[in-house]
């Protein structure tokens, strides 16, 4: 059963592609909070930044730098100055855009598959979950982690809103930290979703997280366990094989979940070429639309709420035999309205 009413909208949007993508597919993509300009990671090994009109939704390459191997997460500083990545190369690399240098920050065993910038009252900290099953953090200053944690798994996704951290691993694990003690578990818990999971994104209040899995479902997890009632899960990036018959079901992964900085109300993107907006507190769908011809593998709201960003890529799911020579490999920008993004009115 499906814990949202519906009132799906199926407008064609006129989204604007922006020239010069990656040459192969898109891994993740993030606008900076200080500044008109979108980061892209890509499996063709380069971080490219675009900056972006947002009035007319327009874009243009700005710069480029590389990894040794696809690039697979990234992030950006508070002040927009400085764009970190992390690689397949095992690397954490660091962008300065005044001096248009990039140099290693992190090391793993592994390809570290998400990357965090985090305000502390006591300082700033890169966090970098890998697949040798550690989380390290780091002053960028100086060669050495500040810490190594063990993690139960591979890392496959991470999410921060200070002091909330929530790491996402293999074998369904989610590992939440109280990042005024870093280094030791606050609660270590398996996923509420039965399959394995790929996304998590704290709550902007840092009160909680939601989890997106292969199975086409989200989970809404609070942290503290005062009301066990408020957590819950729902169906979403699914579609009827055939009608009027029970069971007939395609159920396709949630590859990344992004939060409106202005109305909290979120994004979820699916191997389906679906994006679905929701309001998670009223249990709605806000919006439906379908822009893509293939799976979109990566979003992001820029600052002021007023574009979303998509990459239109190959995601795997379907292996090797999926991946065609003529595949789509696109950044799409959406100019979202407040019909689409902003919460309805409390019913009474």
């Amino acid at each position: 059963m499906s814990f949202f009413r519906s009132t799906t909208v199926n407008a064609e949007p006129k989204d604007v592609e922006v020239a010069q993508p990656p040459n192969d597919s898109i891994s993740c993509m993030e606008f900076s909070s200080a500044a008109e300009l979108l980061a892209v990671g890509s499996w063709d090994n380069t971080v490219r930044i675009y900056e972006v009109n947002p009035q007319g939704g327009q874009a243009q390459a700005k710069a480029m730098y590389s990894h040794q191997a696809p690039a697979l997460c990234l992030c950006w500083n508070k002040d927009g100055t400085r764009l970190f990545s992390g690689g397949a190369d095992n690397a954490g690399r660091t962008y300065d855009l005044q001096t248009g240098q990039s140099q290693q920050v992190a090391q793993h065993d592994a390809p570290i598959k998400s990357i965090k910038w985090i305000e502390t009252p006591q300082g700033e900290i890169l966090a970098t979950g890998s697949w040798d099953k550690t989380l390290k953090y780091w002053d960028v200053r100086t060669p050495n982690p500040i810490s190594t944690v063990q993690l139960p798994e591979r890392c496959y996704t991470m999410d921060v809103v200070y002091p909330l951290l929530v790491v996402g691993t293999a074998e369904k694990h989610i590992q939440i930290y109280n990042l005024t003690n870093p280094t030791t578990p606050y609660r270590t818990q398996p996923s509420p979703l039965k399959w394995q999971t790929r996304v998590v994104k704290c709550f902007p209040s840092a009160e909680g997280f939601a989890v997106g899995s292969i199975e086409g479902r989200v989970g809404i997890q609070y942290v503290e366990d005062k009301q066990p009632s408020r957590n819950y899960s729902f169906k979403c990036h699914r579609k009827d094989q055939a009608p009027n018959i029970k069971d007939q079901v395609l159920v396709y992964a949630i590859n990344d979940i992004s939060v409106h900085p202005v109305h909290a109300t979120y994004a979820t993107a699916g191997s389906d070429g679906v994006i679905n907006i929701w309001d998670i507190e009223a249990r709605t769908r806000l919006k439906t639309f379908d822009p893509a011809p293939g799976p979109i593998t990566a979003t992001s709201f820029n600052r002021q709420g007023s574009i979303l960003a998509y990459a239109v890529s190959y995601d795997w799911s379907k292996g090797h035999t999926g991946m065609t020579p003529n595949h789509p490999n696109k950044i799409m920008l959406h100019a979202c309205k407040d019909d689409e993004v902003k919460k309805r009115p409390t019913r009474r």
